[in-house]
């Protein structure tokens, strides 16, 4: 089980299951939603996504055709995203906002064409 939250606190989250993928997105609309060079996301069940309080607080953003990103009204915390017709069952969670430490054996990159030209400067 991972616990989550927005930064304020108002969101807050539970996930009962495993995800059954992690990935760094690279693409435009994930830095500019999350003002960084990638956002990391991992899939899980809806049915096993379960907001605790202030879902009321969730914003809604349609940022293409078939995809739906959530975050806190309050602070701008990126929480969700999904696509609504083709996976409804399936929501990508940002890792970030977990509680517990999250090691995934796996995470894919996602986007590389589109990657941050300044990436290339963290140390190795």
């Amino acid at each position: 089980m991972y616990n989550g939250s927005c930064l304020c606190g108002a969101v807050t989250f539970t996930i009962n299951g495993e995800p059954a993928k992690v990935s760094h997105c690279h693409c435009r609309m994930c830095q500019q939603a999350h003002g960084a060079a990638f956002a990391t996301y991992a899939r899980f069940r809806r049915e096993d996504v379960h907001y605790a309080q202030g879902q009321d607080q969730l914003s809604e953003f349609r940022s293409s055709s078939d995809v739906m990103r959530k975050f806190c009204a309050n602070c701008g915390s990126n929480i969700e995203w999904g696509t609504i017709e083709r996976m409804p069952q399936w929501v990508a969670i940002a890792v970030a906002s977990l509680e517990q430490p999250f090691n995934y054996p796996t995470i894919k990159n996602l986007h590389l064409d589109s990657s941050a030209c300044w990436l290339h400067s963290l140390p190795k």
